[in-house]
């Protein structure tokens, strides 16, 4: 999984030295690491890569450090080495993803001394020690953005609980633009049956795009979403995923299930709904692009088979019970 490399900054920071292989995860194009070995040699580290990455330290010591990319786990590690460094340390074009803030509230909860929170640049004074804690996660967006498009695209209803309603405007905007709206009552979401599912073009009629960016713009992770969602809304868009060459290269298999997509580019693909769709065997690539195919073939007539779901389940528990609760004719078998 990609997660792995976030050992390196704890460890590095704990005991000095951290051996890994290199990490893992979804392939959606080239994912860079150059900018965590940035941030960590910029710390004290010191980076030997042999097949495999050999991290080691003598002192951490804080820095003025500016990320050549918004990334999410380059900040994380950076983060977690930071707060054991000594002195001060400054994170500037930090991620600032909801996950990202968990990760600074938790670690202030262990006696970190982390100011900015939420916000692109992050101050860390050093502190010789960290304690336990008791910390709750907070709800994943891109699970609640998964769920909005099922319900959507199968015109169907939902309830979602326990939402944290700060992290919906970013994806309000976008599904506004497929004419999906719900209604937040304190932390409960609900998304209404018979939504009129028609594209809100731009002025002047131009067709509208859905564009990814790092927090708090539209997340990447939910294009794969967006996409066969649009295939169920009267009009056109276009989706338009900047940040990983690969992730739209999924749309072939919608396209066999008799969505009308145009794949412009890696990058961009325009989409004209309504499709009918039909039943396919399927090969999930990665975990959004697999829960992009379980929509799909929820609103296709006929029997789908979605193979690889290793892949999906690794970004959503218990998936096959929370849809049959929802009505879905869905099961897992073993192969």
């Amino acid at each position: 999984i990609r997660a792995s490399i976030l050992f390196a900054g704890p460890l590095i920071a704990r005991l000095g030295k951290a051996v890994m292989m290199p990490p893992g995860g979804d392939v959606i194009g080239r994912r860079r690491l150059d900018t965590h070995f940035l941030a960590l040699t910029e710390l004290g580290a010191r980076v030997d890569i042999d097949g495999k990455f050999i991290f080691s330290c003598n002192k951490l010591v804080g820095d003025d450090i500016f990320l050549d990319e918004t990334s999410v786990t380059a900040t994380e590690n950076a983060l977690m080495a930071a707060v054991l460094a000594e002195g001060k340390t400054v994170i500037t074009n930090a991620a600032s993803e909801p996950h990202v803030q968990d990760l600074c509230n938790m670690l202030n909860s262990m006696g970190a001394k982390i100011t900015g929170t939420g916000s692109n640049i992050l101050y860390i004074d050093g502190v010789k020690k960290l304690h336990g804690t008791e910390f709750t996660i907070g709800p994943d967006y891109m699970e609640i953005g998964s769920f909005i498009g099922l319900a959507a695209a199968t015109k169907g209803s939902i309830r979602i609980e326990k939402i944290n309603p700060a992290d919906m405007r970013p994806l309000r905007i976008a599904f506004s633009k497929l004419g999906i709206r719900w209604a937040i009552s304190g932390n409960t979401l609900e998304v209404p049956q018979g939504q009129e599912m028609k594209v809100n073009t731009d002025l002047g009629g131009q067709t509208p795009k859905i564009d990814d960016s790092p927090w708090p713009g539209f997340p990447p992770d939910l294009t794969s979403i967006m996409t066969v969602v649009a295939t169920q809304v009267e009009g056109n868009v276009l989706i338009f995923e900047k940040m990983f060459e690969s992730r739209m290269f999924f749309v072939d298999k919608l396209i066999n299930m008799g969505a009308r997509i145009t794949l412009c580019d890696p990058h961009r693909a325009l989409v004209s709904g309504p499709s009918s769709l039909h039943g396919d065997h399927l090969v999930s690539p990665d975990v959004r692009a697999g829960m992009a195919m379980v929509i799909a073939a929820l609103v296709a007539q006929g029997e789908s088979r979605i193979s690889n779901v290793y892949q999906i389940e690794r970004g959503y528990e218990n998936l096959v019970e929370r849809l049959q609760s929802l009505g879905a004719h869905i099961k897992r078998v073993e192969v």
